[in-house]
Order: C-alpha cells, then sequence, then structure tokens
C-alpha cells in the first residue's frame, strides 16, 4: 500500500492579491483544505493542505506550482506528515 502525504503550505500573498492567490490555488492545486490566517496589522496568509501519494510527487514541485499562481509571493512549508 502506498503512502499519502499531507503538507501544509503557509502562503503570503502579494499585497492586494489575496482573492486572486486563492482562486488561483484552488483552480490549480486541488486542495484538501484552504484557509486564511490574520497573522496582525491587517496581514493574512493563507494555509493550504494538500495531499498526495508520496511516489506522485515531491514538496518542491508543489512549492514551485505553488508560486506560478498570481498572487502568491511568500512560501512557507508549515508540516510535513503521512497520513
Amino acid at each position: 500500500m502506498m503512502s499519502r502525504v499531507g503538507i501544509t503550505f503557509k502562503i503570503y500573498p502579494e499585497e492586494g492579491q489575496l482573492d486572486s492567490a486563492i482562486e488561483g490555488i484552488k483552480r490549480e492545486m486541488n486542495p484538501a483544505a484552504l484557509a486564511t490566517e490574520d497573522i496582525g496589522f491587517g496581514i493574512k496568509v493563507i494555509k493550504v493542505l494538500i495531499k498526495f501519494e508520496d511516489t506522485e510527487t515531491s514538496s518542491s514541485k508543489l512549492e514551485e506550482r505553488l508560486r506560478s499562481i498570481k498572487g502568491v509571493n511568500e512560501i512557507e512549508v508549515e508540516s510535513e506528515t503521512l497520513i
């Protein structure tokens, strides 16, 4: 049986691009979960959970895809685990 991996990314959108980034992430990545979190001073980050078979891809490839989405500025891997 193949292992499934779950990665939670914390994504910092470009200024004024929160909605655009969220729509692009939903369209391009088909996340298992997506939420916004207020980190202070009116700044919001997008938290995205992506699940996949561990033989399908890697976190670095997912990061590349996320970086190519309009409105995405910075990306951090918040957690990575087998599920």
